[in-house]
């Protein structure tokens, strides 16, 4: 179906969605885009309808991220429209989140069109100045009156997950994986109709992206992404739209249903191919018979020679990166840590930790965010030195360091000056060599491409560059720090044959579970406070494990949740009862955040004794309210129950 033929059929599609009742979101009509002579896309027609959860696929540079910076506004189609269902409300997450660095994470939050945010913002301001009744009540009333208590939950739930609980802090002293954490969650919190999503899962850990698949399944959001994660396809979406040489098609399906249906798209179109090319044989002899004058009948039949003549010569453009580089062999000693130790201040890294690496080990890291998986992979390759303990590296080895940092861009650097900073040959195996061009040929950069500037690649793009330079270096040891990110599927998959292949070490930092399922044979489980468990097996088999173990038993926190309202409707509590229920739990977490406060500033070198005293004397009024209002609680709570 080609782009015209699809866009009649989405406007057919529409009717029938409308007398079905099908609530359209948004109308994409025969965009096209083009920068200078490169063509990223022409013609292109989709539609978005409630309850919809839709993965975008594409190969890196072909035009996802244009499309989504044109969803979202930043950028303008050359033609065509794009047409948003009126007072639908939409989010986008970008891959490069803008804040103003000058508010705290909390008034970011706040800082939303979400009209509840506001309503809980002056309630939480009326706790601070409990003599104002009167301020405290018509806050209070409000609340009820939204509904926003179940909201507030649900806000405190996302930030806590995404691990943004220091309200306070400034947005300028965040991480960029922060930054975007706290853009995902702005997203999530502001209850979209349509949320819009650039590579959802990065900078989360495995136990974020678990959750996050999880919401997605029980919140009635709709979804429209760009994202490389093949397990969060497979678990998330409902329909995955493919760009393929500039045409759309439309699987109704997972990734799974995807990988199967498009295989046999593909060769469905080469038999065709095959047909057409038989066809264009014979009509080329025909045309070739021909004489000058010609009939009406002929002249037809030398119309539709143009349309026999195209689709003869269709070809795909699916050559794979070759990856074919020369490895030297590891000696007898590779890698050993003897009694390894690192902390930063009070928090520890590695705690005496010993192993010793085998010949083909295939490690992978996996662990929440901030137990210093990065900073054990710089102590391995010797780019950070240990407190205590000795790391022994053997005199063959030859690390390759696939880094989150990607590739260095310096001004006006061409994509062959890249390759060719390692010579102008490259060696393969058996003593053979091929030019820099012909690398980079093999990592799918044209001739053409070679010759334009690195900062004008798309962030995938930049990512392959950088793992040719990675490569070409013969390492006979592979550590890939999230080397997923911004790949796409195609050189995923083929970077996973290669894996499987490569005959040295392997160590692996990745949230992909996918690609830790394929390449690795066991993990380092790091479990923070320098506890790493070494588990046999790889991440599916690590996360039945864990399913399997006994639940930990309900936190005071998980107690004081908020009860559900068919709790409610069946409780003998008298309304005011209720109402002093919902104000005891949300003094309980305005009085959890000042105990955590006033904790941090006991860490202060500088605090005299008469200081010490004071903020120990207001932490134990703290703890006493609290027990107090969790003793009321549970006498309310018990209620519910009888």
């Amino acid at each position: 179906m080609n782009n015209k033929t699809y866009g009649w059929f989405f406007g057919f599609l529409s009717v029938i969605c409308k007398k079905t009742k099908l609530l359209n979101y948004l109308t994409v009509e025969n965009i096209s885009k083009s920068y200078g002579e490169l063509v990223l896309f022409e013609n292109i027609s989709f539609s978005i309808h409630k309850d919809q959860k839709i993965a975008f696929v594409a190969k890196n540079g072909t035009g996802k991220t244009s499309i989504l910076n044109i969803l979202s506004g930043d950028d303008e189609p050359d033609s065509g429209s794009i047409i948003y269902r009126k007072d639908i409300k939409v989010s986008f997450l970008s891959q490069d989140p803008k804040f103003d660095n000058n508010l705290t994470v909390e008034e970011t939050i706040f800082a939303c069109e979400n009209p509840i945010l506001k309503i809980i913002s002056d309630y939480e301001k009326s706790l601070l100045n409990p003599d104002d009744t009167e301020a405290y009540q018509n806050a209070f009333d409000a609340m009820d009156r939204h509904q926003a208590w179940d909201f507030e939950t649900l806000y405190k739930q996302i930030l806590f997950k995404l691990k943004l609980e220091n309200l306070g802090q400034k947005v300028g002293l965040l991480s960029g994986g922060q930054k975007k954490r706290l853009a995902l969650a702005n997203a999530l919190i502001n209850k979209p109709d349509l949320l819009i999503l650039d590579e959802p899962t990065n900078h989360l850990d495995l136990e974020m992206i678990e959750w996050l698949e999880g919401f997605f399944a029980k919140e009635n959001i709709t979804l429209f992404m760009v994202t490389h994660d093949r397990y969060f396809l497979e678990r998330v979406c409902n329909e995955i739209i493919e760009l393929d040489a500039g045409q759309l098609y439309s699987y109704k399906g997972n990734y799974s249903y995807y990988l199967e249906k498009r295989e046999a798209r593909i060769e469905r179109e080469a038999v065709e191919t095959g047909k057409a090319k038989q066809l264009f044989k014979k009509e080329l002899a025909w045309m070739r018979r021909q004489p000058k004058a010609r009939t009406t009948k002929s002249k037809s039949r030398i119309d539709d020679f143009a349309d026999i003549k195209h689709r003869a010569h269709q070809r795909r453009n699916d050559h794979e990166v070759q990856l074919e580089l020369n490895m030297e062999r590891l000696g007898s000693k590779i890698l050993e840590f003897h009694k390894v130790s690192k902390a930063f201040k009070d928090k520890t890294i590695l705690d005496a930790f010993d192993y010793t690496f085998k010949k083909g080990e295939r490690v992978g890291i996996i662990g929440k965010n901030g137990t210093g998986k990065t900073t054990f992979l710089n102590i391995l390759t010797q780019s950070a030195l240990p407190d205590s303990g000795k790391v022994i590296k053997g005199d063959t080895v030859k690390f390759g360091y696939y880094t989150q940092n990607g590739i260095s861009i310096k001004p006006e650097q061409k994509v062959i000056d890249v390759i060719r900073e390692f010579g102008d040959y490259i060696p393969l195996k058996k003593g053979r060599q091929i030019s820099a061009q012909q690398l980079l040929e093999r990592f799918l950069f044209s001739r053409k491409k070679q010759y334009d500037f690195v900062e004008k690649l798309s962030g995938g793009e930049r990512k392959r560059l950088y793992l040719c330079t990675v490569l070409i270096q013969n390492p006979n040891f592979l550590i890939l720090d999230e080397p997923t990110n911004d790949l796409d599927i195609v050189t995923l998959n083929v970077l996973e044959s290669f894996l499987l292949d490569f005959p040295g070490c392997i160590i692996v930092v990745s949230h992909d579970r996918y690609f830790m399922d394929k390449v690795i044979d066991h993990l380092f489980v790091f479990r923070g406070n320098g506890v790493i468990e070494d588990f046999p097996g790889n991440y599916t088999d690590y996360r039945v494990y864990e399913d399997s173990q006994p639940a930990v038993s309900k936190t005071t926190e998980d107690k004081k949740s908020k009860p559900s309202k068919k709790q409610n409707q069946a409780s003998k509590l008298s309304y005011n009862e209720e109402k002093e229920l919902k104000n005891i739990e949300s003094k309980l977490n305005a009085l959890a955040y000042d105990k955590k406060e006033l904790e941090n500033k006991f860490t202060n070198p500088d605090l005299s004794q008469d200081d010490i005293k004071k903020l120990s004397d207001d932490l134990q009024k703290i703890i006493d309210a609290m027990d107090a209002k969790e003793e009321r609680w549970f006498e309310l709570s018990a209620k519910l129950e009888d």
